[in-house]
């Protein structure tokens, strides 16, 4: 059996509606596995989203102003731990 990891919405009739249709070159019967996050697990995911990308737009800001530091000496602070 082969797996696949797919984003899908529940509709107000509870059917599921796939972000994108399965490529797979033939029509057959599938299992269905759904996982449904709880109320938490969403918002700790969207504030993850959230903090990454503010550190991306800081990241992004240093880069594009010269506030950058060479790799050698990045290494040279992962080596010595």
């Amino acid at each position: 059996m082969k797996a696949l990891k797919v984003m899908a919405t529940i509709d107000g009739q509870g059917q599921l509606a796939l972000d994108h249709p399965l490529l797979t070159g033939k029509n057959s019967r599938v299992e269905v596995i759904v996982l449904i996050p709880e109320a938490s697990e969403a918002e700790e995911e969207e504030q993850s989203k959230s903090a990454l990308l503010h550190d991306f737009r800081q990241a992004w800001h240093e880069a594009m102003t010269g506030q950058t530091i060479p790799v050698a000496q990045v290494w040279e602070g992962l080596e010595s731990d």
